[in-house]
Protein backbone atom coordinates (compact mmCIF):
# COMPACT_ATOMS: atom_id res chain seq x y z
CA UNK A 1 0.00 0.00 0.00
CA UNK A 2 1.68 3.40 -0.97
CA UNK A 3 0.57 6.41 0.19
CA UNK A 4 -2.07 6.88 -1.87
CA UNK A 5 -3.86 4.84 1.26
CA UNK A 6 -3.53 7.89 3.53
CA UNK A 7 -6.54 9.83 1.51
CA UNK A 8 -9.80 9.64 2.05
CA UNK A 9 -12.17 7.45 -0.49
CA UNK A 10 -14.22 11.03 -1.17
CA UNK A 11 -11.02 12.89 -1.85
CA UNK A 12 -9.80 13.48 -4.95
CA UNK A 13 -6.92 12.44 -6.45
CA UNK A 14 -3.54 13.71 -6.14
CA UNK A 15 -2.30 15.77 -9.35
CA UNK A 16 -0.05 14.17 -11.71
CA UNK A 17 2.34 16.91 -11.13
CA UNK A 18 2.74 15.51 -7.70
CA UNK A 19 5.50 13.19 -7.72
CA UNK A 20 6.73 10.76 -5.85
CA UNK A 21 9.88 10.50 -3.60
CA UNK A 22 12.73 8.05 -5.13
CA UNK A 23 11.33 4.50 -4.31
CA UNK A 24 14.26 1.41 -3.18
CA UNK A 25 16.60 3.96 -2.08
CA UNK A 26 17.38 2.94 1.59
CA UNK A 27 17.61 -0.84 3.33
CA UNK A 28 17.27 -1.40 7.04
CA UNK A 29 21.25 0.51 7.70
CA UNK A 30 21.02 3.13 5.82
CA UNK A 31 17.74 4.28 7.92
CA UNK A 32 19.45 3.14 11.08
CA UNK A 33 22.21 5.62 10.49
CA UNK A 34 19.73 8.44 9.20
CA UNK A 35 17.96 7.86 12.92
CA UNK A 36 20.90 7.10 14.24
CA UNK A 37 22.35 10.66 12.91
CA UNK A 38 19.34 12.60 14.64
CA UNK A 39 19.92 11.26 18.30
CA UNK A 40 23.95 12.85 17.77
CA UNK A 41 24.70 10.10 20.00
CA UNK A 42 28.01 12.23 21.31
CA UNK A 43 26.28 15.43 21.52
CA UNK A 44 23.21 13.05 23.66
CA UNK A 45 25.91 11.56 25.98
CA UNK A 46 28.19 14.71 26.42
CA UNK A 47 25.77 17.11 26.74
CA UNK A 48 22.73 15.41 28.70
CA UNK A 49 24.55 12.58 30.87
CA UNK A 50 26.64 14.62 32.76
CA UNK A 51 23.29 17.19 33.59
CA UNK A 52 21.11 13.87 34.07
CA UNK A 53 23.37 12.65 36.87
CA UNK A 54 23.54 15.70 38.84
CA UNK A 55 20.57 17.12 38.98
CA UNK A 56 18.52 13.05 38.00
CA UNK A 57 19.56 9.79 39.55
CA UNK A 58 23.35 10.10 40.32
CA UNK A 59 24.56 6.70 39.20
CA UNK A 60 21.17 5.80 38.27
CA UNK A 61 20.90 7.65 35.28
CA UNK A 62 21.40 4.52 33.06
CA UNK A 63 18.66 2.87 34.54
CA UNK A 64 16.15 6.02 33.28
CA UNK A 65 17.77 5.24 30.13
CA UNK A 66 16.70 1.37 30.19
CA UNK A 67 13.12 2.84 31.24
CA UNK A 68 12.77 5.23 28.74
CA UNK A 69 13.95 2.69 25.80
CA UNK A 70 10.93 0.09 27.47
CA UNK A 71 9.01 3.01 27.29
CA UNK A 72 9.56 4.17 23.36
CA UNK A 73 9.75 0.37 22.46
CA UNK A 74 6.01 -0.22 23.69
CA UNK A 75 5.02 3.04 21.60
CA UNK A 76 6.95 1.63 18.76
CA UNK A 77 5.10 -1.64 18.38
CA UNK A 78 1.83 0.30 17.98
CA UNK A 79 3.60 2.66 15.61
CA UNK A 80 5.19 -0.42 13.21
CA UNK A 81 2.15 -1.66 13.44
CA UNK A 82 0.34 1.15 11.78
CA UNK A 83 3.37 1.61 9.62
CA UNK A 84 2.33 -1.81 7.90
CA UNK A 85 -1.29 -0.21 6.44
CA UNK A 86 -0.11 3.49 5.91
CA UNK A 87 3.03 4.33 4.17
CA UNK A 88 3.78 8.40 3.77
CA UNK A 89 6.63 10.75 4.51
CA UNK A 90 4.29 12.63 6.39
CA UNK A 91 4.30 9.66 9.00
CA UNK A 92 2.84 11.28 12.09
CA UNK A 93 0.49 13.48 11.16
CA UNK A 94 -0.80 10.61 8.53
CA UNK A 95 -1.07 8.04 11.41
CA UNK A 96 -3.09 10.47 13.36
CA UNK A 97 -5.25 11.68 10.68
CA UNK A 98 -5.96 7.96 10.07
CA UNK A 99 -7.18 7.64 13.78
CA UNK A 100 -8.27 10.76 14.74
CA UNK A 101 -9.29 12.59 11.91
CA UNK A 102 -8.37 15.01 9.34
CA UNK A 103 -8.39 18.20 12.04
CA UNK A 104 -6.24 16.12 14.27
CA UNK A 105 -4.19 14.56 11.47
CA UNK A 106 -3.85 18.37 10.22
CA UNK A 107 -3.07 20.22 13.55
CA UNK A 108 -0.54 17.47 14.29
CA UNK A 109 1.35 18.39 11.00
CA UNK A 110 2.32 21.80 12.42
CA UNK A 111 3.39 20.21 15.36
CA UNK A 112 5.64 17.52 13.62
CA UNK A 113 7.44 20.15 11.34
CA UNK A 114 7.69 22.69 14.25
CA UNK A 115 9.47 20.21 15.95
CA UNK A 116 11.94 19.49 13.60
CA UNK A 117 12.55 22.44 12.52
CA UNK A 118 12.99 23.50 15.92
CA UNK A 119 15.66 20.76 17.04
CA UNK A 120 17.78 21.87 14.20
CA UNK A 121 17.68 25.22 14.70
CA UNK A 122 19.20 24.30 18.28
CA UNK A 123 21.51 21.95 16.91
CA UNK A 124 23.20 24.82 14.75
CA UNK A 125 23.24 26.89 17.93
CA UNK A 126 25.50 24.75 19.84
CA UNK A 127 27.56 23.34 16.28
CA UNK A 128 28.15 27.08 15.67
CA UNK A 129 29.59 27.73 19.01
CA UNK A 130 31.14 24.44 19.08
CA UNK A 131 32.97 25.11 15.46
CA UNK A 132 34.10 28.85 16.13
CA UNK A 133 35.98 27.48 19.22
CA UNK A 134 37.69 24.77 17.62
CA UNK A 135 38.68 27.13 14.50
CA UNK A 136 39.46 29.60 17.19
CA UNK A 137 41.69 27.26 19.37
CA UNK A 138 43.72 25.31 16.07
CA UNK A 139 43.76 28.15 14.17
CA UNK A 140 43.57 31.59 16.32
CA UNK A 141 41.00 33.11 13.66
CA UNK A 142 37.75 33.93 15.73
CA UNK A 143 34.73 34.00 13.74
CA UNK A 144 30.90 34.41 15.05
CA UNK A 145 29.29 31.38 15.80
CA UNK A 146 26.43 32.42 13.52
CA UNK A 147 28.93 32.54 10.39
CA UNK A 148 29.64 29.30 10.50
CA UNK A 149 25.80 27.92 11.07
CA UNK A 150 24.70 30.07 7.72
CA UNK A 151 27.49 28.72 5.90
CA UNK A 152 26.31 24.88 6.88
CA UNK A 153 22.89 25.36 6.12
CA UNK A 154 24.05 26.14 2.55
CA UNK A 155 26.37 22.48 2.37
CA UNK A 156 22.95 20.85 4.33
CA UNK A 157 20.78 22.43 1.53
CA UNK A 158 23.21 21.15 -1.39
CA UNK A 159 23.76 17.54 0.07
CA UNK A 160 20.12 17.46 0.74
CA UNK A 161 18.90 17.77 -2.56
CA UNK A 162 21.89 15.22 -3.94
CA UNK A 163 19.48 12.52 -3.46
CA UNK A 164 19.04 10.42 0.00
CA UNK A 165 21.73 7.93 -1.28
CA UNK A 166 24.01 10.57 -1.17
CA UNK A 167 22.62 11.87 2.74
CA UNK A 168 23.05 8.31 4.08
CA UNK A 169 26.64 7.62 3.10
CA UNK A 170 27.82 11.12 4.64
CA UNK A 171 25.96 10.37 7.48
CA UNK A 172 27.37 6.62 7.74
CA UNK A 173 30.61 8.06 8.32
CA UNK A 174 30.53 10.54 10.76
CA UNK A 175 27.88 8.26 12.79
CA UNK A 176 30.56 5.50 12.93
CA UNK A 177 33.28 7.76 14.00
CA UNK A 178 31.70 9.27 17.15
CA UNK A 179 29.91 5.44 17.51
CA UNK A 180 33.55 3.75 17.85
CA UNK A 181 35.11 6.18 20.24
CA UNK A 182 32.14 5.97 22.46
CA UNK A 183 31.49 2.35 22.21
CA UNK A 184 35.23 0.81 22.22
CA UNK A 185 35.60 3.04 25.36
CA UNK A 186 32.77 1.31 26.98
CA UNK A 187 33.74 -1.70 26.02
CA UNK A 188 37.54 -1.19 26.90
CA UNK A 189 35.79 -0.38 30.78
CA UNK A 190 33.51 -3.08 30.71
CA UNK A 191 36.08 -6.14 29.89
CA UNK A 192 38.73 -4.37 32.29
CA UNK A 193 36.21 -4.85 35.54
CA UNK A 194 35.13 -1.25 35.37
CA UNK A 195 36.47 1.62 37.36
CA UNK A 196 38.06 2.13 40.51
CA UNK A 197 34.85 0.73 42.60
CA UNK A 198 34.38 -2.12 39.62
CA UNK A 199 31.45 -2.12 37.23
CA UNK A 200 28.86 -0.73 40.18
CA UNK A 201 25.68 -2.80 38.02
CA UNK A 202 23.30 -2.58 41.45
CA UNK A 203 24.51 1.28 42.24
CA UNK A 204 22.99 2.22 38.58
CA UNK A 205 20.55 -1.11 38.06
CA UNK A 206 19.33 -2.20 41.29
CA UNK A 207 15.73 -0.24 42.43
CA UNK A 208 17.49 1.81 44.93
CA UNK A 209 19.54 3.46 42.75
CA UNK A 210 16.97 3.54 39.99
CA UNK A 211 14.77 5.58 42.18
CA UNK A 212 17.52 7.81 43.87
CA UNK A 213 17.59 11.31 43.62
CA UNK A 214 14.83 12.86 41.27
CA UNK A 215 14.28 10.12 38.85
CA UNK A 216 11.80 11.97 36.64
CA UNK A 217 14.03 14.16 36.09
CA UNK A 218 16.71 11.94 34.66
CA UNK A 219 13.87 9.58 32.73
CA UNK A 220 13.42 13.19 31.30
CA UNK A 221 16.56 13.59 30.06
CA UNK A 222 16.55 9.93 28.66
CA UNK A 223 13.14 10.45 26.91
CA UNK A 224 14.76 13.87 25.30
CA UNK A 225 17.96 11.29 24.20
CA UNK A 226 15.57 8.62 22.03
CA UNK A 227 13.99 12.41 19.89
CA UNK A 228 14.48 10.81 16.08
CA UNK A 229 13.75 7.63 16.10
CA UNK A 230 10.27 8.06 14.51
CA UNK A 231 12.37 8.73 11.16
CA UNK A 232 12.32 5.35 10.29
CA UNK A 233 8.37 5.80 9.13
CA UNK A 234 9.23 9.21 7.03
CA UNK A 235 11.39 7.36 4.72
CA UNK A 236 8.88 4.28 3.90
CA UNK A 237 8.43 5.73 0.60
CA UNK A 238 11.80 5.44 -0.45
CA UNK A 239 12.98 2.08 1.86
CA UNK A 240 13.21 -1.20 0.06
CA UNK A 241 10.39 -3.54 0.69
CA UNK A 242 8.54 -0.65 3.27
CA UNK A 243 7.01 -3.50 5.34
CA UNK A 244 9.76 -5.20 6.06
CA UNK A 245 12.11 -2.90 5.87
CA UNK A 246 10.46 0.24 8.39
CA UNK A 247 9.49 -2.53 11.16
CA UNK A 248 13.18 -3.88 11.13
CA UNK A 249 14.65 -0.35 11.18
CA UNK A 250 12.47 0.92 13.92
CA UNK A 251 13.36 -1.87 16.52
CA UNK A 252 16.63 -2.14 15.37
CA UNK A 253 17.14 1.81 16.03
CA UNK A 254 15.18 1.81 19.37
CA UNK A 255 17.31 -1.54 20.41
CA UNK A 256 20.74 0.21 19.46
CA UNK A 257 20.12 3.70 20.81
CA UNK A 258 18.36 2.35 24.50
CA UNK A 259 21.42 0.00 24.91
CA UNK A 260 24.43 2.81 23.51
CA UNK A 261 23.14 5.01 25.96
CA UNK A 262 22.31 2.75 28.63
CA UNK A 263 25.56 0.87 28.03
CA UNK A 264 27.93 4.08 27.67
CA UNK A 265 26.50 5.98 30.49
CA UNK A 266 26.85 2.89 32.74
CA UNK A 267 30.39 2.90 31.89
CA UNK A 268 30.73 6.53 32.03
CA UNK A 269 29.34 6.37 35.80
CA UNK A 270 31.47 3.22 36.41
CA UNK A 271 35.07 4.74 35.09
CA UNK A 272 34.29 7.95 37.66
CA UNK A 273 32.85 5.47 39.97
CA UNK A 274 29.25 5.14 41.52
CA UNK A 275 30.17 6.99 45.04
CA UNK A 276 31.96 9.81 43.26
CA UNK A 277 30.59 10.45 40.02
CA UNK A 278 27.92 12.90 40.96
CA UNK A 279 30.24 14.89 42.61
CA UNK A 280 32.87 15.01 39.63
CA UNK A 281 30.07 15.79 37.12
CA UNK A 282 28.72 18.66 39.36
CA UNK A 283 32.26 19.99 39.29
CA UNK A 284 32.24 20.01 35.31
CA UNK A 285 29.12 21.56 35.30
CA UNK A 286 30.22 24.32 37.62
CA UNK A 287 33.30 24.46 35.26
CA UNK A 288 31.24 25.06 32.25
CA UNK A 289 32.05 22.24 30.91
CA UNK A 290 29.79 19.06 31.45
CA UNK A 291 31.61 17.48 28.26
CA UNK A 292 34.69 17.32 30.07
CA UNK A 293 33.21 14.37 32.53
CA UNK A 294 33.04 12.08 29.11
CA UNK A 295 36.25 13.37 27.65
CA UNK A 296 38.61 12.74 30.89
CA UNK A 297 38.04 9.12 31.35
CA UNK A 298 38.24 8.86 27.60
CA UNK A 299 41.15 10.65 27.64
CA UNK A 300 42.62 8.50 30.26
CA UNK A 301 41.90 5.16 29.27
CA UNK A 302 43.13 6.14 25.05
CA UNK A 303 45.47 9.23 25.32
CA UNK A 304 45.46 12.76 25.86
CA UNK A 305 44.80 12.70 21.91
CA UNK A 306 41.54 12.26 22.35
CA UNK A 307 41.41 15.27 23.58
CA UNK A 308 42.04 17.34 20.45
CA UNK A 309 39.49 14.04 18.82
CA UNK A 310 36.51 14.85 20.97
CA UNK A 311 35.43 18.24 20.39
CA UNK A 312 36.11 17.74 16.43
CA UNK A 313 33.63 14.31 16.27
CA UNK A 314 31.08 16.70 18.56
CA UNK A 315 31.02 19.53 15.70
CA UNK A 316 30.65 15.82 13.19
CA UNK A 317 27.95 14.60 15.70
CA UNK A 318 26.06 18.13 15.88
CA UNK A 319 26.49 18.52 11.29
CA UNK A 320 25.32 15.27 11.46
CA UNK A 321 22.49 15.60 13.26
CA UNK A 322 21.24 19.05 11.38
CA UNK A 323 21.60 17.03 7.87
CA UNK A 324 18.92 14.55 9.15
CA UNK A 325 16.38 16.57 10.95
CA UNK A 326 16.96 18.75 7.11
CA UNK A 327 15.77 15.63 5.27
CA UNK A 328 13.28 14.68 7.89
CA UNK A 329 11.63 18.14 7.72
CA UNK A 330 11.81 18.34 3.74
CA UNK A 331 10.26 15.53 3.63
CA UNK A 332 7.35 16.76 6.19
CA UNK A 333 6.82 19.99 3.68
CA UNK A 334 7.00 17.79 0.50
CA UNK A 335 4.09 15.48 1.92
CA UNK A 336 2.09 18.47 2.87
CA UNK A 337 2.25 19.80 -0.21
CA UNK A 338 1.17 16.81 -1.56
CA UNK A 339 -1.75 16.64 0.90
CA UNK A 340 -2.96 20.24 -0.28
CA UNK A 341 -2.27 21.52 3.09
CA UNK A 342 1.04 23.67 1.50
CA UNK A 343 1.31 24.90 -1.64
CA UNK A 344 1.84 22.32 -4.54
CA UNK A 345 5.38 23.69 -5.21
CA UNK A 346 6.95 22.23 -2.25
CA UNK A 347 6.46 18.67 -4.29
CA UNK A 348 8.88 19.51 -6.77
CA UNK A 349 11.76 16.90 -7.02
CA UNK A 350 15.50 17.91 -8.98
CA UNK A 351 16.74 14.62 -11.21
CA UNK A 352 17.58 12.84 -8.32
CA UNK A 353 13.94 12.62 -7.10
CA UNK A 354 15.09 14.82 -4.00
CA UNK A 355 12.35 17.27 -2.62
CA UNK A 356 14.65 20.28 -3.86
CA UNK A 357 11.75 22.92 -3.47
CA UNK A 358 11.02 22.12 0.10
CA UNK A 359 14.37 21.36 0.97
CA UNK A 360 14.97 25.20 0.28
CA UNK A 361 12.16 26.52 1.94
CA UNK A 362 13.42 24.04 5.12
CA UNK A 363 16.59 25.92 4.82
CA UNK A 364 14.73 29.20 4.85
CA UNK A 365 13.11 28.36 7.82
CA UNK A 366 15.99 27.41 9.53
CA UNK A 367 18.15 30.62 8.49
CA UNK A 368 14.96 32.72 10.35
CA UNK A 369 14.95 30.76 13.44
CA UNK A 370 18.30 31.02 14.10
CA UNK A 371 19.30 35.05 12.68
CA UNK A 372 17.09 36.24 15.27
CA UNK A 373 19.62 35.09 17.95
CA UNK A 374 22.74 36.32 16.28
CA UNK A 375 21.18 40.20 15.81
CA UNK A 376 20.14 39.68 19.01
CA UNK A 377 23.74 38.81 20.27
CA UNK A 378 22.08 36.02 22.61
CA UNK A 379 24.75 32.87 23.89
CA UNK A 380 23.57 30.03 21.27
CA UNK A 381 24.23 27.74 23.31
CA UNK A 382 22.10 29.03 26.82
CA UNK A 383 19.40 30.23 24.22
CA UNK A 384 19.00 28.82 21.31
CA UNK A 385 20.11 25.17 21.77
CA UNK A 386 18.21 25.11 25.28
CA UNK A 387 14.94 26.90 24.69
CA UNK A 388 14.68 24.77 20.93
CA UNK A 389 15.85 21.65 22.04
CA UNK A 390 13.28 22.00 25.29
CA UNK A 391 10.06 23.06 23.38
CA UNK A 392 11.01 20.33 20.44
CA UNK A 393 10.95 17.58 22.84
CA UNK A 394 7.46 18.67 24.47
CA UNK A 395 6.15 19.18 21.00
CA UNK A 396 7.52 15.13 19.92
CA UNK A 397 6.18 13.64 23.14
CA UNK A 398 2.53 15.40 22.11
CA UNK A 399 3.13 13.69 18.91
CA UNK A 400 4.05 10.03 19.88
CA UNK A 401 0.97 10.45 22.70
CA UNK A 402 -1.47 11.10 19.71
CA UNK A 403 0.18 8.35 17.53
CA UNK A 404 -0.63 6.38 19.81
CA UNK A 405 -3.82 6.89 20.96
CA UNK A 406 -4.83 6.78 17.11
CA UNK A 407 -3.56 3.21 16.75
CA UNK A 408 -5.98 1.93 19.13
CA UNK A 409 -8.87 3.66 17.70
CA UNK A 410 -7.62 3.24 14.26
CA UNK A 411 -7.60 -0.60 14.34
CA UNK A 412 -10.21 -0.51 17.00
CA UNK A 413 -12.19 0.76 14.04
CA UNK A 414 -10.72 -0.85 10.99
CA UNK A 415 -9.86 -4.19 12.35
CA UNK A 416 -7.13 -4.08 9.86
CA UNK A 417 -5.39 -5.47 12.41
CA UNK A 418 -6.61 -7.67 15.25
CA UNK A 419 -3.47 -8.61 17.33
CA UNK A 420 -4.65 -7.43 20.69
CA UNK A 421 -0.95 -6.81 21.98
CA UNK A 422 0.51 -5.06 18.82
CA UNK A 423 -2.71 -2.96 18.43
CA UNK A 424 -4.26 -2.47 21.73
CA UNK A 425 -2.14 -3.38 25.02
CA UNK A 426 1.01 -2.31 23.70
CA UNK A 427 0.13 1.40 22.55
CA UNK A 428 -1.90 1.84 25.74
CA UNK A 429 0.66 1.48 27.76
CA UNK A 430 2.71 3.15 25.62
CA UNK A 431 0.30 5.95 25.54
CA UNK A 432 0.62 5.92 29.90
CA UNK A 433 4.18 6.03 29.34
CA UNK A 434 4.41 8.71 27.08
CA UNK A 435 1.67 10.91 29.08
CA UNK A 436 3.87 10.53 32.44
CA UNK A 437 6.84 11.41 30.44
CA UNK A 438 5.26 14.78 29.03
CA UNK A 439 4.11 15.69 33.19
CA UNK A 440 7.86 15.16 33.64
CA UNK A 441 8.81 17.28 30.81
CA UNK A 442 6.14 19.90 31.91
CA UNK A 443 6.62 19.91 35.62
CA UNK A 444 10.54 20.38 34.91
CA UNK A 445 10.82 22.64 32.49
CA UNK A 446 12.68 25.26 33.29
CA UNK A 447 15.07 22.81 34.10
CA UNK A 448 15.51 21.20 30.69
CA UNK A 449 16.15 24.93 29.19
CA UNK A 450 18.22 26.02 31.45
CA UNK A 451 16.09 28.97 31.84
CA UNK A 452 13.16 31.03 33.82
CA UNK A 453 10.08 30.16 34.95
CA UNK A 454 8.28 33.07 32.30
CA UNK A 455 10.48 31.72 29.27
CA UNK A 456 10.06 28.20 30.25
CA UNK A 457 6.09 28.82 30.16
CA UNK A 458 5.64 31.09 26.55
CA UNK A 459 7.88 28.30 25.12
CA UNK A 460 5.81 25.75 26.17
CA UNK A 461 2.84 27.44 24.94
CA UNK A 462 4.64 27.32 21.59
CA UNK A 463 3.36 24.21 21.10
CA UNK A 464 -0.35 24.39 21.46
CA UNK A 465 -0.41 27.72 19.40
CA UNK A 466 1.06 25.59 16.38
CA UNK A 467 -1.70 22.78 16.62
CA UNK A 468 -4.21 25.67 16.35
CA UNK A 469 -2.58 26.99 13.64
CA UNK A 470 -2.36 23.40 12.04
CA UNK A 471 -6.21 23.39 12.97
CA UNK A 472 -7.00 26.78 11.42
CA UNK A 473 -4.76 25.70 8.06
CA UNK A 474 -6.88 22.62 7.53
CA UNK A 475 -9.87 25.16 8.05
CA UNK A 476 -8.81 26.99 4.70
CA UNK A 477 -7.60 24.13 3.28
CA UNK A 478 -10.45 22.01 3.22
CA UNK A 479 -11.77 21.44 -0.46
CA UNK A 480 -7.83 20.39 -0.99
CA UNK A 481 -6.25 16.98 -0.93
CA UNK A 482 -5.67 16.12 3.58
CA UNK A 483 -5.00 13.45 5.37
CA UNK A 484 -8.23 12.03 6.76
CA UNK A 485 -9.35 8.52 8.16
Amino acid sequence: MDSQTAVAPHSSPAPSTAGRLKPDSLGVLGILFFVLSAQAPLTGIAGAVPIAVVIGNGAGVPAAYLAAGVVILLFSIGFVAMGRHVVDAGAFYTYIGKGLGRSAGSGSAGVALFAYCAIQAAMYGLYGATVSGLVEHHAGVSIAWWVWALVTMVVVQVLGAAGIEMGAKVLAVFVLAEFSILIAFAFVTFFKGGGPEGLGLADSFSPDAALQGAPGVALMFAVASMFGFEATAIYGEEAREPRRTVPRATYLSVAVVTGFFAFTSWMLVSAHGASRATAEAGKALEGGDAAGWVFAPIAAEFGAWTGDVLPVLLATSLFAGVLAFHNSANRYLFSLGREGLLPRGLTALNGRHSPWAAGLVQTVIAAALVLPFALLGKDPVLTLFSWFSGVAVLAMMLLYFLTSVSVVVFFRRSRADTRPWNTLIAPVLGALGIAGAIWLIIENFTTLIGGDRTTAVWLQLTVPAVLVLGLVVARLTRGARTVTD
